[in-house]
Order: structure tokens, then sequence, then C-alpha cells
């Protein structure tokens, strides 16, 4: 499975980069997949709903289906958060994966860099973060680009991956 992943400090603008990112990709014919690490509790279900109610009973997984969508809950109940690698193979099989997170990974990686969060970079340090997509310019030894400049990231994303 081709895998890229966008990594960069909180604010950095790593989601609105992986969103032009798949509307880019996919309007050039390729499908692709997300995943995105959360560093904190969320929930995609609402109280009172019925999948609410069976997960709060106690089920392990919950899934939600529909004609327009699936979702699976799956609930750790103290179990240990799966590795990047133990999610990606519950992946049906595309062109291309787009991680948002797993910095600490092997993936190769873009970094979102943006100058008024006043974070020091992560590539300086990090051999698999093979560029930077910055709203400043950058001495850096390797490539970077302008964080808006989306068909540019895409192009080297896609040739990084064979795509």
């Amino acid at each position: 499975m081709r895998l890229y992943g966008i990594v960069g400090w909180k604010n950095a603008g790593k989601t609105g980069l992986m969103e032009r990112l798949v509307t880019e990709i996919t309007g050039r014919g390729f499908s692709v997949s997300t995943v995105k690490h959360a560093h904190h509790s969320f929930d995609v279900d609402h109280p009172g709903k019925d999948s609410f109610r069976h997960r709060e009973a106690g089920a392990s997984q919950v899934l939600l289906a529909s004609r327009n969508r699936i979702a699976l809950m799956h609930e750790l109940r103290g179990a240990q958060e799966p590795t990047l690698e133990t999610l990606l193979r519950q992946l049906a099989p595309v062109d291309l994966v787009l991680v948002e997170g797993y910095k600490r990974d092997a993936h190769p990686k873009i970094e979102a860099h943006r100058a008024v969060t006043g974070n020091p970079l992560i590539a300086p340090d990090d051999p698999t973060v093979r560029a930077v997509a910055s709203d400043c310019e950058l001495a850096l030894d390797r490539l970077v680009f302008d964080l808006d400049n989306t068909s540019a990231i895409a192009d080297f994303i896609l040739k990084e991956v064979g795509l």
C-alpha cells in the first residue's frame, strides 16, 4: 500500500493541506484514503442515539450502516492503541493512503509549517520528513514548498510513491 504522511505541530496547517491534497489527487483520478491520528479523546457518535447506547452498554464494536456510509467503532476499553500498521490492514485497497499525524512512524512525510506558531521544525532531526510545506522561506537541506501550492506538493508525493 502506498503511504505518505503529513506532520507538523498544532495549527501548522496539516488538516487544510490534507483536505486540499485529497481533492487534488482524487481529481487526477487516483483513489485516496486517509488516516488521522488524534492525541485526545474523540467521539463520532452522539449521546442518546442507538449506536451510542450500544457502546455505552459495553459492546466492543458497533457497526453503523446506511445506504450512504458505514462506520465501525471499536472501543479499546483499556487495550493498547493499535499501531498505524495494524490500522492500515483494516483499510480497503486504494492508490494512496494519506496519513495526518503519526510523526514518529517511519513512513515518508511532508511537514506542514506556519511561522506564526513559533514552533521549531521537525524536519532537521527527522530523515523521514522528505520536504516541508511552509508559509515562509526556509533554509533547509531538503525541498521547501509554498504551503498553498497544493499542485506541486501533490506532484512531489505522487512521484515519491510511484504514481
